[in-house]
């Protein structure tokens, strides 16, 4: 089974072209699957005897991960990661139908534009050092200015610079995608590149850290929530938020759905639809605050 589990890893990394934090939570799953199969068996697991799963057995499977606290939205990521690995070492057709748990679709919850700008402001001022205040700055510049997401903008490279009109990025899927630098974006991206103690070479990363290394996420998302914290911003308020509040704001003033699909290097429509309903809910919210019978 270990080889067969390689074997799918081989196949979502390079078939599938999904991310490393996709693939390794895929191949944690795979071994937690066959490692409870043999218990719940009481035998060992191979190929063939894979192919025989019974729904039966994923449900069981799926009360035993529920034992480790996995909401509705966790067991259905689950499921599908099961279904997956048992298409590919059993064969199309040889997975049970089992309708997984219903998953209620949440709406992302932008910030304002104002609330973006002072958030931003407020991480790089805290900074210990000129040039990570200037870093910290263009990074969620990025997100709101741009629609990144954290690791498309922490994956750049010096091979961007110089920095023209537009950028390019490479997302999901290793998907490309051109999307606009308004000149504030650029200013900040340029202020960064100035002050860095450390040289951008074309094939190094473009955001480091305190001691010249990769700049990590982490440390953006906790820049972020101290500074949420001293402004009482609300718990909504993360670095995907800004990213929400990029695609909410551009849809409230005329975007189309499909450019806007683009911009955010949404594989299908249907991801992008969701903003309708975040656009539909502040209308909302103005219509009871300013309505005098609302």
């Amino acid at each position: 089974m270990q080889t067969a589990i390689l074997a799918w890893a081989d196949h979502l990394a390079h078939n599938r072209r999904r991310s490393v934090h996709t693939v390794r939570a895929y191949v944690a799953t795979a071994h937690r699957l066959v490692g409870f199969l043999g218990g719940h068996w009481g035998e060992g697991v191979s190929p063939g005897r894979l192919a025989q799963v019974s729904a039966a057995d994923l449900r069981a499977y799926l009360a035993f991960r529920r034992g480790d606290g996995l909401g509705n939205a966790s067991a259905a990521r689950e499921l599908s990661a099961v279904r997956g690995f048992l298409a590919f070492s059993a064969g199309e057709g040889m997975t049970p139908r089992l309708k997984g748990p219903r998953v209620k679709k949440g709406v992302p919850r932008p910030v304002s534009p104002d609330e973006a700008v002072a958030l931003a402001e407020d991480v790089a001022e805290m900074a210990r050092a000129p040039w990570i205040a200037a870093r910290d700055w263009a990074v969620l510049m990025l997100l709101y200015g741009a629609g990144l997401r954290i690791g498309e903008a922490l994956t750049l490279t010096g091979a961007i610079l110089p920095l023209g009109a537009t950028l390019s990025v490479t997302g999901k899927r290793a998907k490309t995608r051109i999307v606009p630098l308004l000149p504030q974006v650029r200013e900040g991206l340029e202020d960064y590149v100035r002050l860095c103690p450390w040289p951008i070479a074309r094939g190094e990363p473009l955001f480091r850290g305190a001691k010249g290394g990769v700049l990590d996420a982490a440390i953006i998302r906790r820049s972020v929530q101290a500074a949420r914290t001293r402004l009482g911003l609300a718990d909504r308020t993360t670095p995907h938020a800004l990213r929400h509040s990029f695609a909410t704001h551009l849809l409230g003033r005329g975007a189309d759905l499909r450019s806007l699909q683009e911009l955010l290097g949404h594989a299908s429509l249907s991801s992008t639809q969701i903003y309708t309903a975040v656009d539909a809910a502040h209308l909302l919210d103005v219509y009871r605050n300013a309505h005098p019978r609302a």
